[in-house]
């Protein structure tokens, strides 16, 4: 048997480069063309000029994408459905979405059990979210009376009147407007008022008002029964449409897919659908559940990752502006 030379210590082994095969750079494909860069801020602009000095390179792509689906579906009469967390309620954002629910942008709003806390609290006093480190320790953590009363007494009343908890919860604010004397900016009140459907997602023992007393199984599961098949009606519908995930990192991404695989078990092809998710952080399920599988046989899934409390302002003022022209 032959042994393979070694080289010599401290030798290391060198590539003839002579016969590397190079091209001309005007030959290759770049991915970044200057055509597509920012440009500079100049003053007295207006909003509409700001957006068109944003690159056009990935997120400015994205958000410019996103804003021509919204802006398409509408114009054509399809839907635009918003699916949305806590969070956005927590950041000052209702005013924005109520705006867009008035001016007819989005047209059904789905939430988790959370939500609905947090619309109560500020349509009731103007203010919510308590500090969890500093109640927990002494149980007191959701224990705030009004809001687990009142909100499982309106729970109740709607499922005794055969409502889902999204329109119940809106139309007890509506009917008691000096008891809530904020609900002006309330997404369950402007839902109830502007007849457009809106509905809560709820799993027992995720939000506060399940510890209360009051708190009555059988129309808090009634009632976000109602409203999950009253979502599934809508998503059938959406085909040419857009669904916006907007914080919610597991509830809604797993409604709107079983939504959407309702829709198609009964005859609607939703081929032609555009997701988005909206959120500060990629996410699992938002990834997968609503910009991935809805979509791999057809449409198009977006992801825009920022600060809520100024990716929803922009990309609102940018689509009002667009269907205004």
């Amino acid at each position: 048997m032959t042994r393979a030379k070694s080289l010599p210590t401290g030798v290391s082994p060198k590539l003839n480069l002579a016969r590397l095969r190079t091209y001309p750079l005007q030959t290759r494909h770049s991915k970044v063309k200057m055509a597509d860069f920012g440009s500079p801020w100049r003053r007295a602009g207006t909003f509409q000029a700001f957006l068109k000095t944003l690159p056009d390179i990935l997120a400015g792509k994205t958000f410019r994408a996103v804003v021509a689906a919204i802006v398409d579906a509408r114009r054509r009469g399809r839907p635009v459905i918003l699916g949305m967390g806590a969070h956005p309620t927590k950041v000052g954002l209702n005013p924005i979405v109520v705006d867009l629910m008035r001016k007819g942008v989005i047209t059904a709003v789905a939430m988790n059990g959370a939500v609905i806390i947090h619309d109560f609290e500020l349509a009731y006093l103007g203010q919510t979210s308590e500090e969890v480190e500093a109640e927990i320790d002494s149980g007191r953590f959701g224990m705030a009376e009004d809001t687990g009363r009142i909100l499982n007494e309106a729970i109740v009343q709607g499922w005794q009147e055969g409502l889902g908890i999204g329109e119940g919860v809106g139309r007890y604010l509506l009917k008691h407007p000096k008891q809530f004397p904020h609900r002006r900016w309330s997404l369950l009140a402007a839902g109830a008022e502007l007849g457009l459907p809106v509905t809560v997602h709820v799993a027992i023992g995720t939000d506060i008002i399940h510890m209360h007393p009051h708190a009555n199984g059988e129309a808090i599961g009634g009632g976000s029964l109602l409203d999950f098949r009253k979502l599934a009606a809508v998503v059938s519908k959406m085909e040419g449409g857009v669904y916006i995930n907007l914080g919610s990192a597991v509830m809604m991404p797993e409604v709107f897919l079983k939504t959407v695989t309702l829709g198609r078990n009964l005859g609607r092809a939703l081929k032609q659908i555009t997701t988005v998710n909206m959120d500060f952080l990629p996410h699992y399920r938002p990834m997968t559940n609503v910009v991935k599988r809805p979509t791999q046989k057809g449409g198009k899934g977006y992801a825009l990752i920022g600060h809520h409390e100024l990716m929803v302002p922009l990309l609102a003022a940018a689509v009002l502006e667009a269907l205004d022209r």
